[in-house]
């Protein structure tokens, strides 16, 4: 689960892959999302949400695309 502190910043940990997801906003609807470590993260998209249902269920979206990506 996915939700932003008073920043408009949040970020969670896979520790599966051992990667970070980082998730930024500067309006809580449009949401940029970046994927690696503390030291060094790429962007891998963004998503446009109005609910934290639906902020969760896209940046839960996108990570999977990108990690399918990443091993193929």
């Amino acid at each position: 689960m996915i939700w932003l502190s008073g920043d408009n910043f949040a970020s969670f940990f896979d520790e599966q892959t051992g990667l970070h997801v980082f998730v930024d906003s500067f309006d809580n609807e449009h949401f940029a999302v970046r994927i690696g470590s503390a030291e060094e993260s790429t962007s891998v998209g963004s998503v446009k949400a109005t609910s934290d249902e639906e902020l969760n269920a896209k940046l839960k979206k996108c990570y999977e695309l990108h990690m399918g990506s990443a091993w193929q």
